[in-house]
């Protein structure tokens, strides 16, 4: 394989932001490691998207397998990953009083737990090959608006997106004077597998569509994500919010 220019892991590759996110970075040449748990999805990426992208199926909390994402960056492309993408994640729909909390610990698990391990593998990782302002190093963390706004409809998840919002900019603190950018993206509504995921209604999604459509699609987030990571390495966009137009709150 000819030498390409980034190498970036991306989890909840198989749809959504993460699929849009992945077919974005190879149409540019990027090499892509892409994780989620459907196996069958990943394989039918690789065989669409070619050589420039690499399945890794697996559960996104298994400290081993993040482990292995790094070395089959390594691996398949002869170069470590200098872009690190943290997209996995679960909604949770529900009120603080209406949540249901059996669901609570998976969730916070993905949500926080998996994605601070995943922030401080790809920090150690990069502080060891960080070759500033010659090259950049990108650590992307897929947030919510929810994250910054509180929700009533989806207050519990949005708990954790406050979390997530707080290690990124912990994180970025710590490693943007070392020459690591780390950026937050805080998407509105995507139409997407989230809300079933997240336990919402048909009605409620349609009454998204309704009064703030047309949403979002992964490509339009993925957009964003290219465009912060393909700056020169001295600049650093470390927040978008991204709404459909019509979106007025949260």
């Amino acid at each position: 394989m000819n030498h390409i220019s980034r190498v970036a892991i991306i989890t909840g590759a198989s749809s959504g932001i993460g699929e849009a996110t992945a077919r974005q970075f190879i149409a540019h040449g990027y090499g892509v490691v892409g994780n989620a748990r459907n196996a069958d999805k990943l394989r039918a990426l690789e065989q669409e998207l070619g050589p420039l992208f690499v399945a890794a199926a697996g559960d996104a909390t298994d400290p081993v397998l993040q482990e292995r994402w790094f070395a089959l960056a390594q691996e398949r492309f002869g170069q470590p990953a200098d872009i690190v993408v943290a997209n996995a994640g679960r909604g949770l729909g529900g009120a603080v009083t209406e949540a249901d909390l059996s669901k609570f610990e998976e969730i916070l698990k993905l949500n926080v737990t998996a994605t601070l391990a995943l922030l401080q593998k790809a920090a150690r990782k990069m502080l060891e090959e960080v070759q500033y302002p010659q090259k950049a190093a990108d650590i992307v963390i897929i947030g919510s608006v929810v994250g910054r706004h509180i929700s009533p409809f989806s207050a519990v998840y949005g708990a954790t997106k406050f979390a997530v919002h707080a290690l990124a900019e912990g994180l970025r603190r710590e490693v943007g004077p070392k020459g690591i950018r780390v950026s937050l993206i805080e998407p509105g509504i995507v139409v997407s597998g989230f809300q079933e995921g997240a336990g919402y209604s048909d009605d409620m999604v349609q009454h998204f569509d309704q009064k703030f459509g047309p949403l979002l699609h992964g490509e339009d987030v993925a957009s964003a994500i290219n465009f912060i990571v393909s700056r020169p390495p001295h600049v650093h966009i470390s927040d978008i919010l991204v709404r459909p137009t019509r979106q007025d709150y949260p």
